[in-house]
């Protein structure tokens, strides 16, 4: 994996960059979209395979942009995005390989739950009798069989959520396609969606998850996009995103009763940068984290020193966000 290539514009080289497992599924090409003078997607290049696939940046960084354009609704101004090898844009045969969970609510109110996730279905070319069967299955896999027959202005903000992901799976498409699917939702329903996408990559399909929430997508998969003013500036697997920012040390805080006498055995090491006390243990820098881990626990037990944790913010998306998105 290269680094980014241009610091000042926070993107990578014009390589592609590929993401989740087996063959390629979803594919785009110098992708970019501008609206007026602004640009939304900057030339992206990226190949995307089976399992889910977070597509994390700041608002206004081009993820919507980026998912409308990968799923029909814009046509780029450049570039191409394919599934399965056949164009997106303006193509009947792929649109139902797709199914998307837009951010934004847009209902017909008066409607049912039921009702909107068939007409919906219907649309895909189902029969009446099919749709409303594809229809009950994927209201009943998002836990609201209960209020489908409740109309849609009855709904709190989880509900309606989760009545928008029924209509995206009705059809059972190969590629999902979700746009920040945890907006609003309360734990235990925020809890049950992240175990759904989980649940629908295990099974073998594509699941593309946009959000600027980066604890919740971490949740959902260590494989993620990181992308920043319409470019992609980082790519992989978490902890490999991680190699990548090795310029920045590593900060471990060690829990223990013995703050000074533990710091006092791990400082002269040359990978520690930095030694910081805490109202309760220490905080220590290092450029080499594995072995610093490793060494940590050694040391308490060759001293008989009580470690009572060993934790680091760095080992989560929000550090790498942190050093990698200005």
């Amino acid at each position: 994996m290269k680094p980014p290539a241009n610091a000042t514009d926070g993107g990578k080289s014009n390589e592609v960059t590929r993401i989740g497992s087996g063959q390629t599924v979803l594919s785009a090409r110098r992708l970019s979209y501008w609206y007026g003078q602004v640009i939304g997607v900057n030339d992206i290049s990226i190949d995307i395979g089976a399992g889910v696939v977070g597509l994390l940046g700041p608002n206004g960084a081009g993820k919507s942009t980026l998912l409308k354009c990968m799923t029909g609704q814009l046509r780029p101004d450049t570039g191409l995005v394919t599934i399965d090898d056949q164009r997106v844009w303006n193509n009947r045969a792929v649109y139902s390989k797709i199914g998307f969970v837009p951010e934004q609510d847009a209902f017909y109110e008066e409607m049912t739950g039921r009702q909107f996730v068939i007409h919906l279905t219907r649309l895909q070319g189902f029969g009446p009798d099919d749709a409303a069967e594809l229809a009950a299955q994927a209201i009943e896999t998002v836990q609201l069989t209960e209020q489908a027959d409740k109309s849609i202005n009855s709904y709190s903000k989880g509900m309606r959520q989760r009545i928008k992901i029924a209509q995206a799976l009705a059809h059972e498409p190969q590629i999902l396609f979700f746009d920040e699917p945890l907006a609003g939702t309360d734990p235990v329903g925020r809890r049950h969606i992240i175990d759904l996408i989980k649940r629908l990559g295990k099974e073998g399909r594509t699941i593309v998850v946009s959000s600027h929430v980066l604890h919740e997508v971490q949740a959902m998969t260590s494989d993620i996009v990181l992308i920043n003013r319409g470019k992609v500036v980082a790519d992989g697997n978490l902890y490999k995103i991680r190699e990548m920012i090795d310029d920045h040390p590593h900060r471990i805080y060690v829990d223990t009763d013995e703050p000074r006498q533990f710091a006092a055995l791990l400082a002269p090491f040359e990978d520690i940068r930095k030694i910081e006390f805490a109202e309760r243990g220490f905080f220590a820098s290092t450029d080499d984290p594995e072995s610093c881990y490793s060494r940590i626990v050694d040391l308490s037990l060759e001293h008989d020193i009580e470690l009572r944790a060993m934790t680091s913010e760095d080992n989560d998306l929000s550090a790498v966000f942190r050093y990698l998105v200005p």
